[in-house]
This record gives C-alpha cells, sequence and structure tokens, in this order.
C-alpha cells in the first residue's frame, strides 16, 4: 500500500509512472524524494505543479547531505528557489558549508533569492554586449560567434532566465543585422590556436592568419585520412610495425591480391545481441568511410557466435542504422556462414599441435592470473577425439572447452577456441552445439573476406598477438589489425548493456579519429546535426500549443494558396504549398494579454506578420471560457506594406493535420552519470524526469502529409524533426533531433 501511495505521489510531481516506478527501485533516493514532496506539500498546502516538482526530484537526486533537505525544500516550497539555476548553486552552497548553522542571509544571496530580473535589464543587458562587439559582429554577421552575447548577458545578470536572454540575443541581432543572406549561410571554416608545446595534430592543419599561427579543424573525412596517414597499403601487410611475418607470408600476400587486385576491403563487425550507440556511429564511419576514401569495398559482418543473446530485431534494427548513415554494405555476411571452414581449421589447429581440450570450469578461467590447465600437454590425438565428442554433444555445458596455446598481450594464457552451448542458432538451428569465440573467430573472418584493413577500438588491442598468432598457425591470410579510440558523450551511457537496461526499464524506446579515447559534448555533436540539417531539411510549419486565430476581414471567399519555400536561402530548392484561411492557429505562446516589456509578438495594440502570407493580423477581441480561459482570438488582417512593419513575423498553419511531436531533452541529469562520484546511486538513478514531453494533438501544416519514417523536416522556430516510424496512415508521429539553436543552459 505504502508503494501505491508513494507511486500516487511520485507521479502527482510531473514524473511519468514508469519513472516513478524506476524511483521507487532506488531506496535512497525515493526516501528523500518521498520526505521532500511530504514536505512541499504541507507547506503549499496544495498539489504541487510540474515546475516544482521537477525542482524537488533534482534535489532529492543530487543531495548528498540529507541534514540539508527540509532546509532546501522549504526555500522551493515558498518559491524563493525558483530556477535550476538557483538550485544548483543552493546545493554548490550547502556542499561547500557542512558546518551548522547555516547564514541564511549569506546562502540566500548566493542563490539569488529575491532577486527580480526584469526584461528591460535583460535588453539592456543584451545590448550592452552587442556594442562591445558591435564591429566584429557587423564584420562577421551570424559567422559571429552568438554564445559569446548570451555568455557576457548571463554573466552580467546571473539569475536572468537563460530562454530569455536567448530570445533577445536573437531579437537584437536579427534587427542589426537583418535576415541572413546565402553568404550567413556558408559554412566557416572552424579555427582553434594550438596549445602550446603541441607540434603534431594529425587531425587538424596549420595555417598562418594575421601572421599567427593557428589549427585549423579538419572535416570528418579528411580526420579519416589523416589518423589513416600511416596505414599500410593493401598487400604491404609486413611493413606495418609489430606485424609478423613466417616464411609463407609473402606468397599469401601475392594469392591475396590476386584476389582483391590490390583495394583495399575493411568490415563493420557488430555482435547482434544489443542496440548501436553513439560508438558504433564512429565505428561505421570509420569502416565504410576509409573504404569510400580510397575507392574500396566495406562488408557489414554480423559476429552471430553467441546464440544465447541473439535477436533476430538486433539484425534488422543495425542493417538500418548503417543505411541511415547513408551506407551500403557490399556484401552482408555472418560469421555463421563460416562455421564449417572454423571447425576444419580447430582440427587443423588441434593437429598441429597449438591447441587443445580442457575441462578446466568458467570460474578458473577468468581473469588474467589463472592457473596452467592440467591438460595443456595431453595428446594431440586425445584432443582430436574429445573435440569431435564435443561437436556430437557428449559434454555438458562447461565441461569441455578447445584452448588455443599462447600468451595474449595482456598476459592472458590459451584463450578459449570453442565451447558448448545447447542453445539453436538463429540460422544454423541445431546443427551445432559448439560455437567459436570472438578471439578465434575475428581474425579468420577477415582473413575468407580477405580484409585489408581490420579496424577496431582500443580495448582490442590485447588480442592483437592473438590476431597474428592464429591466422600464422594456420598459415592463411593474414590482415592488419588497427586500433582507434573509442567514443564516449557526456550526458550519456555508452554501452550496449546499459541501454538494453534502459530499454527494459521502459526509461528509453528501442529505435533502432583519434589513437585516444574520445569524449564529447553533447551540443557540439548538435552543432554538427543543425549544419546538416539546415542543408538537407525543408522548412515546414506546426504549432505545439494551438490558439485558434479567426480573421474576420479575410480577403477572399475561400482559402487562399500560400507558395512557401523549401529553404528560404535557396529558392531553387522548390517551394510547396499550404492553405491560407480565415481560421489559422498560432502557438499559444504567441499571444499574450497582458505583455511584459520587451515582448514583441501578438498583443493589444502590438500586431505581429503572418509568416509567408504577407499579411499583419492585429487582436480586436479576446474570446474566453466560463474559466476565464482564452479559447480563440479575432483579429483583422492587412496586407504587410499597407502600414508599419511588425516588431516579429510568426509561423501558423491554416486547414491542419493533427500529430503527435515528441520532444526529447537529455536522458541524464549528470556530465558522467556512470560515475560513483557524480551519481553514487547509479545511472538508472539520475534519469531525467523531463527528458521526454510527448505534445499528443499538435497541428502541422499539410505539406508533410506524404511524409515516410525517417524523413526530415525543420519546423519554422521550433527546430528540426524526423518522421517516426510509429506512425500510421492519418496520424503522422515527429521527433524533435535537435533544437533550431543552442541552449546556452546546456553547455
Amino acid at each position: 500500500m505504502a508503494a501505491l501511495d508513494s507511486l500516487s505521489l511520485f507521479t502527482g510531481l510531473g514524473l511519468s509512472e514508469q519513472k516513478a516506478r524506476e524511483t521507487l527501485k532506488n531506496t535512497v533516493l525515493s526516501a528523500q524524494l518521498r520526505e521532500a514532496a511530504t514536505q512541499a506539500q504541507q507547506t503549499l498546502g496544495s498539489s504541487i505543479d510540474k515546475a516544482t516538482g521537477t525542482l524537488l526530484y533534482g534535489l532529492a537526486s543530487r543531495l548528498r547531505d540529507p541534514r540539508r533537505l527540509s532546509f532546501l525544500v522549504s526555500y522551493i516550497a515558498s518559491r524563493k528557489i525558483h530556477t535550476e539555476t538557483q538550485l544548483s548553486a543552493a546545493l554548490e552552497y550547502v556542499q561547500s558549508h557542512p558546518l551548522d548553522p547555516i547564514n541564511t542571509e549569506d546562502f540566500e544571496q548566493e542563490c539569488g533569492v529575491g532577486v527580480v530580473v526584469t526584461p528591460e535589464q535583460i535588453e539592456e543587458a543584451v545590448e550592452a554586449a552587442i556594442n562591445r562587439h558591435r564591429a566584429k559582429l557587423l564584420v562577421e554577421r551570424y559567422h559571429f560567434n552568438m554564445g559569446l552575447l548570451m555568455g557576457e548577458a548571463r554573466a552580467a545578470l546571473r539569475w536572468a532566465d537563460g530562454k530569455m536572454i536567448k530570445h533577445e540575443v536573437d531579437m537584437q541581432v536579427l534587427h542589426l543585422l537583418g535576415p541572413k543572406t546565402e553568404t550567413d549561410l556558408e559554412k566557416k571554416p572552424k579555427v582553434a590556436k594550438a596549445r602550446p608545446g603541441e607540434t603534431d595534430r594529425r587531425t587538424a592543419k596549420d595555417v598562418v592568419e594575421n601572421g599567427e599561427a593557428v589549427v585549423q579543424t579538419l572535416s570528418l573525412m579528411e580526420q579519416l585520412r589523416g589518423e589513416a596517414l600511416k596505414f599500410h597499403k593493401p598487400g604491404e601487410n609486413y611493413k606495418t610495425p609489430g606485424y609478423v611475418t613466417t616464411p609463407h607470408t609473402m606468397d599469401l600476400l601475392k594469392q591475396h591480391l590476386e584476389i582483391t587486385g590490390g583495394q583495399v576491403r575493411t568490415r563493420f563487425p557488430p555482435e547482434p545481441n544489443g542496440i548501436l550507440h553513439i560508438g558504433h556511429a564512429k565505428a561505421i564511419n570509420f569502416n565504410f568511410g576509409y573504404a569510400k576514401a580510397n575507392n574500396g569495398i566495406c562488408f557489414l559482418r554480423f559476429d552471430d557466435t553467441n546464440p544465447e543473446k541473439e535477436e533476430a530485431k538486433f539484425f534488422t534494427a543495425i542493417y538500418d542504422m548503417v543505411a541511415w548513415l547513408g551506407y551500403t554494405p557490399y556484401k552482408v555476411t555472418y560469421a555463421s556462414d563460416y562455421f564449417d571452414q572454423l571447425y576444419a581449421w580447430a582440427v587443423e589447429l588441434i593437429c598441429r599441435g597449438q591447441a587443445y581440450v580442457c575441462h578446466q570450469r568458467g570460474e578458473e578461467l577468468k581473469g588474467h592470473n589463472t592457473l596452467p590447465s592440467p591438460w595443456r600437454d595431453r595428446p594431440t590425438e586425445e584432443s582430436l577425439l574429445l573435440f569431435e565428442a564435443m561437436r556430437k554433444g557428449k559434454f555438458a555445458e562447461g565441461e569441455a572447452t578447445l584452448r588455443m596455446k599462447l600468451v595474449m598481450e595482456d598476459g592472458k594464457m590459451d584463450p578459449v577456441a570453442y565451447r558448448v552451448k545447447y542453445t539453436p542458432h538463429h540460422r544454423t538451428g541445431d546443427t551445432w552445439c559448439i560455437y567459436p569465440t570472438y578471439d578465434y573467430t575475428h581474425c579468420l573472418c577477415d582473413s575468407i573476406e580477405h580484409i585489408t584493413h581490420s579496424l577496431c577500438t582500443k580495448e582490442f588491442q590485447a588480442r592483437r598477438s592473438s590476431y597474428f598468432w592464429l591466422c600464422n598457425a594456420l598459415d592463411v591470410y593474414c590482415p592488419v589489425q588497427w586500433e582507434y579510440g573509442r567514443l564516449n558523450l557526456h550526458y550519456a551511457v555508452v554501452s550496449k548493456r546499459k541501454i538494453l537496461q534502459l530499454v527494459a526499464a521502459g526509461a528509453v524506446r528501442y529505435v533502432g579519429v583519434t589513437v585516444a579515447q574520445t569524449t564529447m559534448e553533447p551540443h557540439l555533436l548538435e552543432a554538427c546535426v543543425r549544419d546538416v540539417l539546415n542543408d538537407t531539411a525543408p522548412r515546414a510549419m506546426a504549432v505545439l500549443e494551438p490558439l485558434q486565430v479567426v480573421i474576420t476581414n479575410f480577403p477572399a471567399a475561400k482559402a487562399l494558396d500560400i507558395q512557401v519555400p523549401n529553404f528560404p536561402a535557396d529558392e531553387t530548392k522548390g517551394f510547396h504549398q499550404v492553405p491560407f484561411g480565415s481560421n489559422v492557429f498560432i502557438e499559444r505562446t504567441d499571444f499574450k494579454e497582458e505583455p511584459e516589456p520587451g515582448y514583441k509578438r501578438l498583443a493589444w495594440g502590438q500586431p505581429v506578420g503572418l509568416r509567408h502570407t504577407g499579411y499583419v493580423i492585429e487582436l480586436q477581441h479576446v474570446v474566453k471560457g466560463p474559466s476565464g480561459c482564452v479559447e480563440s482570438l479575432k483579429v483583422t488582417c492587412r496586407h504587410a506594406d499597407a502600414g508599419e512593419k511588425p516588431k516579429a513575423f510568426i509561423h501558423w498553419v491554416s486547414q491542419p493535420l493533427t500529430c503527435e511531436i515528441r520532444l526529447y531533452e537529455r536522458l541524464f541529469q549528470h556530465k558522467n552519470p556512470e560515475d560513483p562520484a557524480e551519481v553514487p546511486g547509479g545511472f538508472l538513478s539520475d534519469l531525467n524526469p523531463a527528458s521526454l514531453q510527448v505534445v499528443e494533438a499538435a497541428l502541422v501544416d499539410c505539406s508533410v502529409a506524404l511524409a515516410k519514417p525517417f524523413d526530415k523536416f525543420q519546423f519554422e522556430r521550433l527546430g528540426y524533426f524526423s518522421v517516426d516510424p510509429d506512425s500510421n496512415q492519418g496520424q503522422l508521429v515527429f521527433n524533435r533531433t535537435v533544437t533550431l539553436k543552442e541552449d546556452p543552459g546546456k553547455v
């Protein structure tokens, strides 16, 4: 019963039922949140609104000293602390002042309690920042770093609303520079000063600008080529440092060149046991990109050697992801295609005295300091008979393995080549009850497919010795393994296992190069996404919170057809047509009956333009329901050139389609959710309760009616969106990929 009460309490804070249930699994977090919510309800004497609930959840999940919970809740409940910025300052203050009592006057000053930032102050701070950089801004125009203006305004007004600052910067810059020109839309090469003592940067090239050396950032393909300058040419594997040659190497390379014609061959070899993440995107781009850059080919090979964890949906999702990134595999292959050959080679390995059947148990083989196998020197004939018995199902799982006689680079001795598993395989059924391991399969599949460059992440470096050893032990063609650094992302987890946990918990939906490990800030990735989508996503108009507007003097008896450019900066890319009638819908936030100073959209005495129509509307009457809520507006319209230019132009829809729009935010609240120092409760406790907002009755213009899954659009003034596969006839679903501009509060 207590669990049900807590569930109701948590959903009352604005958490989804699933997130509330997940919170209940964390004893410490749920106890703190329960106490915080109960105290807040007692203080407020009423239900808790979503904004306050979000702050209480943030407090409960981030507070390290439970003694301060009641103190901080009192400030949140009384709305003395009402923004995320204030909460972060409060948490930092109590952490740095562990001793009692807290100096409330000092605390309130440090947390901005009672500070009111007016729109006029924001306008003045932004204007001052623009004036400081006016000369450079006029020269660089929209290539100027607008984040600098927002940063200076935020520094001057620490407790100001970040979104209001961003909006004011956008408006003042537009007023100063006017609309973007084609030149403004051209990409500007990014430059950064070289770090002291840094002389060799393979991901950048040195240039001289105004007599000063700088480092110019390169494109992804240029980075791939730069990092791969050390890569060998096909057939010259032996020139690679660390490559092991045998008396047969040159003959094998000659045969290899006769088969490939000197063509570069790579492969992307995922295990079909989980959902791909951002790190896989780097692997896909590196493997397919390197082959493409060198006029070569890339295989998509599924490493399907573990039937216990493989599912058909993962095969489909992985192939779809490769295609979504713009690549077509030369051929789709499976490790299971080669099971017969791999088994024959295992027999050959035993015959050559390089493998043996072992009966040590799994727990005895774990780690790097395992005891030598007492069966390492058993006779070859005995191992051959036992291996055949393994294949015929005469051993239980764990009773016997086939091990290779070598010591790996990390000190691990005699890795397993085959193990017994009585799980039917998705492709071969019950044909096999023994399956090869990654250490055995990987290099031999590369050899069969005559891969020239086996590209893998840095953690596989310890397996390089076994890679070369096994190919040479069997006298087969030996490719070269090259390692590169993994890609991580802040505010995310990069692990198939942990992503599967998130899916199982219902926290997320299932959707489907340097040598150093790389960790990216999300806003850098988002900036790249914007650059691509700005040039590829046609424009459309959508309204998230519709407010009906009736034009009482509409100039025609029926709707007008309005031509809207797909890409306003390049009208040669075509137009689409939308209806414009006497009934339109605008965003509810684009109207205010009592606007604050600086508000530039529709209000009494303040007309606005409707984008693309050539018309300006002016408020005449506000229609309200019994509760006093605004239900619709009545306006008049005029041609835009028939009077003073309005302060703003807003988007709209007429005769629209109803759709569902999903607005995604960061999944985790902390930068490193897997770091116990930041998130003691584990990454599942760090989920952002506001990571998904579903707008079920949004409106979109009819130009998108025939959109297909994964089609992309820019919804004007809202962001970039992609059609979700959940869409069906008559009900489109859109996912927000990224907002139009970076939110400075996220940096």
